[in-house]
């Protein structure tokens, strides 16, 4: 494609969007780092933000200033939807009503933790597609101690009502004196309901789920209710983590 006489420097839009001084982009363009609709650019290479696709390392480069990315750390008792019919708070009550965001995925009424909310529709579609199978993390509280048989049917599958889990990761963490046990549970499927449904299939109700990960994205500070802007660099590993596990399930 022949080179813009219009538009912006390339090195100059890479350093809005977050990566580093013009002598450092100038670097990554000369390294053969940075793409413009799928061809390596080269120094003096000007682009239009709106109109053309810039990569570097095959990670999208997010040029576009009305495209926000926020995580919330979710209490128990609110929806993840838009508005609900019967009244219940939800997710969009606890961040700002402009711009206009919706949730990446969702988490149940009574299930606490980590929730995206963005207008990038190409990363929703990433995180969510089932062919991509982003990691997911969750602290599980459930009714009992899961023997090593019931822990390996998590790892391996359980049957459910709309087909068997994939394999998991589930490991204790520790007992209480109450009779429940902590587990840990990563799962890359994002079926309504699942880990309750994999925790009561094996014998082992849940009493408190609190999702912890989100691919490589956590927050151990975030308290309840609570939301902040994600980092650039936080931006792009969530889209490498959706490319990376997408290429994976294409080979």
């Amino acid at each position: 494609m022949a080179e813009a006489d219009d538009g912006e420097r390339l090195q100059k839009v890479l350093a809005r969007a977050g990566f580093g001084s013009r002598r450092t982009n100038e670097a990554l363009i000369a390294e053969g780092r940075v793409m413009v609709n799928g061809e390596a650019a080269v120094l003096g290479r000007r682009v239009d933000p709106e109109r053309d696709r810039i990569e570097l390392d095959g990670v999208p480069v997010i040029v576009d200033t009305g495209i926000v990315h926020w995580l919330l750390n979710k209490p128990a008792g609110y929806v993840t939807t838009a508005r609900d019919t019967h009244g219940r708070p939800t997710v969009l009550d606890l961040v700002p009503d402009e711009p206009r965001v919706f949730p990446v995925g969702r988490l149940d009424l009574d299930t606490e933790g980590l929730l995206l909310l963005t207008n990038d529709g190409e990363l929703t579609q990433l995180l969510t597609h089932p062919s991509h199978g982003v990691e997911k993390e969750y602290y599980v509280e459930v009714v009992g101690k899961p023997t090593p048989g019931e822990l390996r049917a998590l790892r391996t599958g359980v049957e459910l009502d709309d087909g068997p889990t994939h394999p998991a990761q589930a490991k204790i963490l520790q007992e209480s004196a109450t009779g429940t046990t902590a587990l840990t549970i990563v799962v890359k499927e994002g079926r309504k309901r699942m880990v309750r449904r994999m925790c009561a299939a094996v014998g082992h109700p849940v009493v408190r789920l609190a999702r912890t990960r989100i691919g490589p994205l956590r927050d151990p500070q975030l308290a309840p209710g609570k939301w902040r802007v994600l980092a650039s660099a936080e931006v792009r590993a969530l889209y490498a983590a959706g490319l990376g596990e997408s290429r994976e399930a294409s080979e």
